[in-house]
């Protein structure tokens, strides 16, 4: 799956500093699931693009995979799916390890423009949404973000079989970096609707965090609090009572 994140702001190579990452270097990051790749196709003085290639291990997965959901599903299902290149979990999880420092706002070379809103693109190149391309626009055009979206056919030799339901993706604004990638890291899982990894108390803590400013006010906020922490009732109910406890909203008719 592949991830690219490009400014026009001057000089655009700030970006290398804001990312933690040297344009001029190709770097690889191993992860339990398999590895990302950073690098800079792009590196001019009003125009530079950081890209992450995020190449999971179908098969180590699979392999790895004690009982659970995935042992009970078709045991083809585990070698043949989306996996390897749709955004999802894996790349949330990516972004946390590999941008970690930018996430949380952090740049001690350049610390005043990280609290600066630089145009910035982010584009996901193949990203899942059942609802034709829907459900992308609720989730980031109240965020501000222009959302543009180019749809992909199930087979270009068979077009009477239709449209698949991958977009590819590009976000547009104004806004903080630190935003932007956790607008990404947060909402990516709900658009999968779907986490590779066991979900407790500490992701309602995640999603409380790196929602504060902006969930609570988001017309998908129940939405994207269910989808993100995997429908577990009691976890979503606790999520929304904290949520909506300074806005004097009764959490149940909510």
């Amino acid at each position: 799956m592949l991830l690219t994140i490009t400014t026009t702001h001057s000089p655009a190579t700030d970006l290398g500093y804001l990312l933690h990452k040297h344009p001029s270097r190709f770097q690889t990051f191993s992860l339990s699931f398999g590895q990302a790749h950073i690098f800079f196709p792009k590196t001019a003085v009003n125009e530079c693009t950081a890209a992450m290639l995020l190449a999971v291990d179908p098969i180590g997965l699979a392999r790895g995979r004690g009982k659970g959901q995935a042992g009970r599903s078709a045991p083809q299902r585990q070698y043949v799916n989306d996996r390897p290149y749709a955004a999802s979990s894996f790349l949330s999880v990516a972004i946390a390890q590999v941008y970690g420092t930018a996430l949380s706002g952090r740049c001690q070379d350049r610390p005043e423009l990280a609290q600066a809103a630089i145009p910035l693109q982010a584009r996901l190149a193949v990203v899942p949404d059942a609802s034709g391309g829907d459900l992308l626009r609720r989730l980031f055009e109240p965020l501000g973000y222009a959302v543009h979206l180019q749809g992909h056919p199930l087979d270009a030799q068979f077009a009477d079989w239709g449209d698949s339901h991958y977009f590819t993706v590009e976000l547009t604004a104004t806004i903080r970096l630190a935003e932007l990638l956790t607008h990404l890291y947060l909402l990516i899982p709900v658009l999968d609707n779907y986490k590779h990894y066991w979900v407790g108390s500490e992701e309602v803590e995640k999603l409380l965090t790196k929602g504060e400013g902006w969930l609570n006010a988001h017309p998908e906020r129940n939405l994207i609090t269910q989808r993100y922490l995997k429908h577990k009732r009691s976890l979503t109910e606790e999520a929304l009572e904290r949520l909506l406890a300074d806005d004097g909203v009764e959490p149940d008719a909510a």
